[in-house]
Order: structure tokens, then sequence, then C-alpha cells
């Protein structure tokens, strides 16, 4: 078993930074890849960024140079740098784990963290 809590959430102004933070517990040393997901009201869960083991790193085309999305072995986190930060930003964002077990994949979330841009 896998569980994942994020921190970071918050109100921040078009143009501003923030840091989500998503540290994960149980499992950890099976975990293959991590990413961030987010939903906006009205529209579907999307995946913003992820990281896969090797660290190559995935990104939709809405965040691509905007946002970051890292991960730190030894502490047991992913993080996602969002820079240059607009309204349409705005979504409740979701971290996201997933391990392959006997050719089984298993997949994890956390509870989520509010992000809202606005002025």
């Amino acid at each position: 078993q896998v569980q994942l809590v994020e921190s970071g959430g918050g109100l921040v102004q078009p143009g501003g930074s923030l840091r989500l933070s998503c540290t994960a517990s149980g499992n950890i040393r099976s975990i293959n890849a991590m990413a961030w997901y987010r939903q906006a009201p009205g529209k579907q869960r999307e995946l913003v960024a992820i990281i896969h083991s090797g660290d190559s790193t995935n990104y939709t085309d809405s965040v691509k140079g905007r946002f970051s999305i890292s991960r730190d072995y030894a502490k047991n986190t992913v993080t996602l740098q969002m820079n240059s930060l607009k309204p349409e930003d705005t979504a409740d964002y979701y971290c996201y784990a997933a391990r392959l077990r006997i050719g089984v994949l298993l997949e994890y979330w956390g509870q989520g963290t509010q992000v809202t841009v606005s002025s």
C-alpha cells in the first residue's frame, strides 16, 4: 500500500509561482512513476506532469515551459514547481503514484490540494 499527502496549495496572483509537494509512505521503494493531475470546475481531470523511472518527464501542452516536476528519492517526495501561473491553472491538484507488481498496475491518489490563481 502507498499513501500520498500533498502540500503547498493556496492563493497566488497571476504571474506568480507556487511549489506543490507530495510525500509518499508505505511501499515507497516499489513506486515506478509519480505524477500530478488537476481538475478544474466543470472539467475532466487531466494529467499535468509525470516523472518516470530514470527521471524522464512529460507535460501537458498548456504547462510546458512553466511547470517542472522532480522527484527526490531520498525524501520520497515529488515536487511540482509552477511558474508564470495563469487563472486557467486554478484547480484541485492531485498527487498520483503507480507501481507494477507481478504485471499488475497499482495506482494511488492523494486527497488533493487547491490552487487558486486570481488577483
